[in-house]
């Protein structure tokens, strides 16, 4: 990963200012910019950058805090610098227009940049291409066990008798996944994606007529754990089917011969280095694998997919796998959603999309559709077409208690309070049983922070739960204070924790044992596993999560908080999609119209260069693709 360089020419210091030079800055910068973009703002200041291109810098730094790879220059005025001196922005040494490194970069009267932005997206769109437009390696030259992808029948086998028009997208993903070293495979909840990637695992593994070196990979270890217990259970599945077929086509000796891969987070599969800021794979080091696979691939930030692309082995193929329409990543660009509407615009692009979705209910795919699409009117057909969806504006905050104090109620007559069976294996089937009930409910927050946060929420339902759990027969409380765990409490994992198999994000629940001792179990690979409350990472309580934290994940029942300000910055149409779509059963949803119209009307539009570069490389790289 590259760092912002330090100015050249008439501009040239040391990349690194002394604190004594950043701290004689005294001028007044916007109160809405971050420390960082402060920083950023005298760091040019101490080093002969002129306070003009110190603005600019600082509002750069502000548009990337907000998700942006760029600077939208005409968007200038709302990150704090003042427009009518974009002529700061002439200056060598300082700003170049990237044939050479500079801390910045000028894209005409369009964008600015850090230089390390800029180059990521150039370096995506070059790799990018390349993939589109090679076809992947099947075997060495000459080896009798490659043979051709599987034909229509084939692939039928793999998916039965079923109705082909619905699962007829996933069945074109399996025959097209080969033709290129790029796979794209985008659709939202329930639309099969890891149905269709198992099979396109198989499809490959057959062609080469050996095991595939697969490494499968999330930006959360938790969904990356998720899609391989889902591949395990699916190919558990697809042998018991294929048991019954008369004529299985050779697929029964290719699941045979199938080693499921492990999961892994992608920074570990990249080897970052916290300390230094750095992935240790790379184009010298790359990843020891023929086929890398990313689920959640929207939650990848533009330096996290150049890093993945330049540790790419020059021969393997990379399939990304995940839902283009959710929320950006946390970080700067929207790298799969521009990818997703590039190749939309190239003709036989490797790419799928999944359409029909097979567990939500219908009354949810018409209000998923309508979010995504932005309109107003179908939004609200669905909202009334359905007793199972429930429109609930609060009116203030007692209305809030009111419905939170409703949602602890259901949540109390779920909780699993009495102490586990005797017996190590009881014990473990007990708990698997409780650990569904972990998917049956769950409260959403936009935000973090506030009074609708889900810090507050989660505090809030803690306390109602805390409270009525207590009154239980059965309940062992924990003598610890009002911090301490006790039986039926959801706890959020907040810091990976490599050595006991936990990672961010992990829900875990907190059980007593026979003897009534509190263990936090959780579900893994290998079923389920327990820890004391004391041998736990960083955690909190789960009663409550951000529709980020959410990702991925699914529920019977869903409640979404939205903000009470039309305005809030956090409103968008991806959030409110992303947080509806979670949702397998009923929802109900806290928001007034004001806010639900805000978040339809205001889709996310990162600023950046990447969807063009794309567009440019792939045309030139595979005008027939």
């Amino acid at each position: 990963m590259t760092t912002t360089p330090a100015p050249t020419g008439s501009a040239a210091a040391a990349v690194t200012a002394r604190p004594s030079l950043l701290r004689r800055s005294a001028i007044a910068w916007p109160d809405p910019w971050r420390p960082a973009d402060r920083l950023l703002a005298q760091w040019v200041l101490a080093h002969g950058g002129s306070e003009a291109l110190a603005r600019w810098a600082g509002a750069l730094g502000a548009a990337e805090g907000e998700g942006h790879a760029a600077l939208a220059l005409d968007d200038g005025a709302r990150f704090g610098v003042d427009p009518s001196t974009r002529d700061a922005l002439d200056a060598p040494g300082w700003v170049g227009d990237g044939t050479t490194m500079t801390p910045f970069v000028r894209e005409g009267d369009a964008r600015l940049f850090l230089w390390r932005y800029w180059r990521a997206e150039q370096a995506v769109a070059d790799a990018v291409a390349t993939l589109a437009a090679t076809p992947p390696t099947i075997g060495p030259p000459g080896d009798a066990a490659a043979e051709e992808a599987p034909g229509a029948a084939a692939v039928d086998t793999l998916f039965g008798t079923g109705d082909d028009r619905r699962d007829a997208a996933q069945r074109e993903a399996v025959r097209r996944c080969g033709e290129a070293r790029l796979f794209v495979l985008t659709g939202g909840p329930g639309t099969g994606k890891t149905t269709t990637v198992l099979r396109m695992l198989l499809a490959r593994q057959r062609r080469l007529g050996r095991p595939l070196r697969v490494a499968v990979a999330a930006p959360t270890g938790k969904a990356a754990q998720r899609l391989v217990d889902a591949l395990r259970a699916g190919l558990a599945d697809l042998a018991s089917a294929l048991a019954r077929v008369d004529n299985p086509d050779r697929w029964a000796d290719v699941l045979d011969a199938f080693a499921m891969p492990a999961a892994s987070t992608v920074h570990r599969l990249l080897g970052y280095h916290p300390t230094r800021h750095r992935y240790t794979r790379d184009a010298r080091q790359p990843i020891d694998a023929e086929l890398v696979v990313i689920d959640e691939a929207s939650m990848l930030d533009l330096e996290a997919f150049a890093a993945l692309l330049d540790a790419l082995p020059a021969q393997a193929a990379l399939w990304l796998v995940g839902d283009a329409d959710q929320l950006s990543p946390v970080g700067p660009g929207s790298a799969l959603q521009d990818l997703v509407q590039a190749l939309d615009r190239q003709p036989g692009a490797p790419m799928q999309r999944l359409v029909h979705s097979f567990r939500a209910e219908s009354h949810l795919v018409a209000l998923n559709q309508a979010l995504r699409n932005g309109d107003a009117m179908a939004t609200r057909a669905a909202l009334r077409a359905d007793a199972a969806i429930q429109h609930a504006p609060l009116a203030d905050e007692h209305a809030l208690e009111a419905a939170l104090r409703a949602w602890a109620l259901a949540l109390a007559g779920e909780a699993h309070t009495a102490p586990l069976p005797a017996g190590s294996d009881a014990a473990r089937e007990a708990a698997a049983r409780a650990l569904r009930s972990l998917t049956s409910r769950q409260w959403l927050c936009a935000t973090r922070e506030g009074p609708r946060g889900s810090v507050a929420v989660n505090a809030r339902l803690d306390a109602l739960l805390r409270r009525r759990l207590d009154r239980s027969a059965h309940h062992p409380r924990d003598t610890g204070g009002i911090d301490s765990p006790y039986a039926g409490q959801r706890l959020l994992i907040t810091r990976n924790d490599i050595g006991n198999g936990l990672f961010n994000g992990d829900v875990g629940l907190c059980l007593a044992d026979a003897d009534g001792r509190l263990r936090v179990w959780f579900d893994g690979s290998d079923g389920p596993h327990a820890l004391p409350p004391g041998a736990l990472p960083a955690h909190e309580p789960a009663w409550a999560l951000t529709v980020h934290k959410s990702q991925g994940s699914e529920y019977a029942q869903v409640a979404v908080l939205l903000p009470s300000d039309p305005m809030h910055r956090v409103l968008s149409r991806e959030l409110l999609y992303t947080a509806a779509s979670r949702a397998k059963r009923a929802l109900t949803l806290h928001g007034d119209d004001a806010v639900i119209d805000a978040c339809l009307a205001m889709p996310v539009r990162r600023s950046g260069g990447l969807h063009a570069r794309l567009g440019e490389a792939l045309a030139v790289a595979s005008p027939a693709c």
